[in-house]
Order: structure tokens, then C-alpha cells, then sequence
């Protein structure tokens, strides 16, 4: 079928976020379409830990990170790295990070990140029971190990924080962890069981499989850059390589490549940031784990997904442009020898990066704007996927305002407005 020119809402961005809106939009009785230049799915979507991450309530950085600042400039193989020549254009927004990690703005992040995240596992079981995909989905808790005695502190003080936030987290000793995953290492010392979580066998799937529920509802798919947006007395306007697209609404959920749009339809520039994430897929590796096991010490996580084992989990700040480094993505590999009795095999195994979108309050941006004509719903950084759903939710209240907001996250520590005088 042609595409259509216009619709009530345009969703930019086809992505976890933009599909999974899109779905909850269309069976509002909206007229949806999305646009994107690559299809559903294939961008940061495509490559993330599928970890549905409910326990990660704290900001993405603590104030350890001056210390850790030579090395993330000296080491290109770092689970952190800041690549000295972005650092210029990065420094802002490190130096706004760092004033969020003060105990107020901190406060916030936690209470803001603890309602969305106690929302997402109903709101991801309730989608995909709705599409006939429940089993896309695995409840089985995931686990934080470590190696060295030394470490034991560490985890005492994770166990502690997680307490403190009622995140349900229980402190296993070696043998629980030997029973739980007995292909893992015997020099293990234990680790911390986060029941409330699991993780998604095929997180491209899940995109998939809500871009075609939602096209079974009437939302078009658009394979277009949107190059320009204006917002206009009627609606909005979008400027593609075949011309203008109008739209009564637009949202805004094209993840790192967000800030250029929302800084042309509200004249508010976001300070957005982009953490280029690396995995490694091992396709010979499936049934190794039980559940994800993320390691302390070594910083990264293993999901087991329908397609192999998932190595995943380093940070990158170089921006938008730069060529992927795949070194990070094969020191994953490195990076996992002793984890197992049984070194994992690279045999077949593909390494990829795509752009996570952070602010440095490490909360999204959802939001409505310009009377309702423009929504926003970008920058949640290593938690797009495990938010998603609940973010659908949001928007569609967004969307229809007069919906109620019983059961779902009051929008207001989200909004835009937070990082600017006033309210835009």
C-alpha cells in the first residue's frame, strides 16, 4: 500500500521505544506512522543486553568516575571509555553529570528511575501477552557474581543500596551459584540474585513482533530520514527526501539522534549524549547460562538469547560519527576467559556497537509540548528496553490526556522543562 502524507500522529524513531508507542498509540484509535530510515528494530534495539534491568535504580555514573578519568582516556579497551579528541565536545556534559550525583539532584534520579522501573515488568508481560508473545520474555532472575575475597565488601555495600531501595536481592554464596549455573568458574565467591528481573531471548524479536502487531492495526511503516521539523497552526511539519509529511502530532523517540528535532520544534536545545554500546554474539553458546550473569570485577553481562550467548555491556563516549572500534566489541570475549570452567567459543560469533541515548540526570525526557502537537519520549540510556513499555503507557496518556494516569508513572520528574528556566 502507497504511504500516506498525513496522520494524526507521526512517530519518528522505530526503535523499542517509537514501535512500542506506536502500538499502544494505534489502539487508541490514532493514525500512526512511523518513520525511521532503517527499519523496526535495527538500530540500538537491535544490540542491546536484552536484560529487562528493573534493579538498576541508581544514576549511570557515581563520583568514582574522576577517578577513573586517565584511564578512560588512555585505555581504548576500557569498560569506560572517553575518546580524547571527543572530549572537548563531551566535557559539558560530564560536568552537568557530576553535579547531578549531588544528594538532591540524586534523590530525584533514584525516585524517578524507581517508578518507571517498578512499572516495566507488568507493562512489558501485559504487551506481550496482548500480542501472542509472551514466551519472547523469561522471568528468571539474573545474578551479579564475583571472584576475589576482596570483593565481598563491594557486594555487601551493593546488597545494601539495593535494601535500602526495596529492590528484592538476595546475597548467594559459591555453592547457590555453582547449583543455579554450574558451567560457571569454581573460583566464583558468590554473588547477589535480583529475582524481579530476566531478560528478553531475542530483542529484535520483540520489535518485530510489535511492529507487526501494530501494522496489523493500520500503522505505516516510513523507511525515511526526517531531515526538518516545523510545528505549524495545524499540526506539524516533517521534511523528508519525498517531500513534506504532516502530521496533527508528532513523538519524538528517535533515541541518540533526537536533540537536532527537538531542538527545531520546541528551540530548546537537550544536552543529549550518545554511549556507543558494543556486544558480541556467540552463536555456539546457547544453554551455558540459566539466566544473565553480569561479572563485577570485569564489568560487562552475558544474556542467553534463541540465538547464542550475548557478551555485552561496555560504555563509549566518541559521539555520533566516529568509525565503531570492534576491538571492544571482541574484549568481551577476553573478558570472559575464567568466568567458565569451559572457555565460550567465538566460533561464528559477530560483533556489533550502536548509540544509547543519555542525559545527565540519567532520566529520560517524556513529555508534551507545543499544545499537545509535539510528545517526547528519548534518553534512556541503558534502560530503553527495560522501559519501553511503560514509557508506551505514558505517551499514550500524553497523547489522549483526558485517558487518567491510574497505574501509570506521573510524567512530571520526566519532563523537559528540568533542564531549562521555566517551562518550554
Amino acid at each position: 500500500m502507497p504511504v500516506a502524507t498525513h496522520c494524526d500522529i507521526a512517530v519518528v524513531g522505530a526503535g523499542v521505544i517509537g514501535v512500542a508507542c506506536a502500538l499502544q498509540l494505534a489502539r487508541q484509535g490514532l493514525q500512526v506512522t512511523v518513520i525511521d530510515p532503517q527499519p523496526p528494530g535495527r538500530g540500538a534495539s537491535f544490540g542491546n543486553a536484552g536484560h529487562l534491568a528493573t534493579e538498576q535504580v541508581f544514576p549511570i555514573a557515581d563520583a568514582s568516575i574522576l577517578r577513573r578519568l586517565p584511564a578512560m582516556l588512555l585505555d581504548p579497551l576500557g569498560p569506560l571509555r572517553l575518546d580524547w579528541r571527543y572530549l572537548p565536545q563531551a566535557a559539558p556534559w560530564f560536568l552537568r553529570l557530576l553535579r547531578n550525583l549531588r544528594e538532591a539532584p540524586m534523590q530525584r534520579t533514584v525516585a524517578g528511575l524507581r517508578a518507571l522501573n517498578d512499572n516495566s515488568l507488568s507493562a512489558w508481560q501485559q504487551l506481550l501477552q496482548s500480542i501472542g508473545q509472551a514466551d519472547l520474555f523469561k522471568l528468571d532472575g539474573s545474578l551479579l557474581v564475583f571472584e576475589h575475597a576482596e570483593s565481598a565488601r563491594a557486594i555487601a555495600a551493593v546488597q545494601g543500596r539495593m535494601g535500602e531501595q526495596q529492590v528484592p536481592v538476595e546475597l548467594w554464596p559459591a555453592a547457590v551459584v555453582r547449583d543455579a549455573a554450574p558451567q560457571l568458574h569454581s573460583r566464583i565467591k558468590g554473588g547477589l540474585f535480583f529475582a524481579k528481573t530476566g531478560h528478553f531471548i531475542d530483542p529484535y524479536q520483540v520489535v518485530q513482533a510489535m511492529a507487526a502487531a501494530a501494522g496489523a492495526l493500520g500503522v505505516q511503516f516510513m523507511q525515511r530520514r526526517v531531515e526538518g521539523a516545523q510545528v505549524t497552526a495545524d499540526g506539524v511539519s516533517l521534511m523528508t527526501a519525498d517531500g513534506p509529511f504532516t502530521t496533527r502530532q508528532v513523538l519524538v523517540a528517535c533515541g541518540a539522534h533526537s536533540a537536532p528535532l527537538v531542538r527545531q520544534l520546541t528551540g530548546k536545545a537537550v544536552p543529549l549524549e550518545t554511549e556507543r554500546g558494543y556486544h558480541l554474539m556467540l552463536p555456539q553458546e546457547t544453554g551455558r547460562l540459566p539466566f544473565a550473569v553480569t561479572s563485577l570485577e570485569r564489568r560487562f553481562i552475558m544474556t542467553p538469547m534463541s540465538g547464542g550467548l550475548r557478551l555485552a555491556g561496555t560504555v563509549e563516549f566518541a559521539g555520533l560519527q566516529r568509525p565503531a572500534n570492534m576491538q571492544r566489541a571482541w574484549q568481551l570475549h577476553r573478558l570472559s576467559q575464567g568466568l567458565f570452567e569451559r572457555d565460550l567459543s567465538c566460533e561464528g560469533a559477530s560483533p556489533w556497537m550502536g548509540f544509547r541515548p543519555s542525559l545527565p540526570d540519567s532520566l529520560p525526557v517524556i513529555d508534551r509540548l507545543c499544545d499537545g502537537k509535539v510528545l517526547l519520549a528519548f534518553g534512556h540510556q541503558h534502560l530503553g528496553l527495560t522501559q519501553a513499555a511503560v514509557t508506551a503507557q505514558m505517551v499514550g496518556r500524553l497523547a489522549t490526556p483526558t485517558a487518567g494516569w491510574q497505574g501509570v508513572p506521573a510524567v512530571e520528574p520526566y519532563r523537559l522543562g528540568r533542564f531549562f528556566q521555566g517551562t518550554p
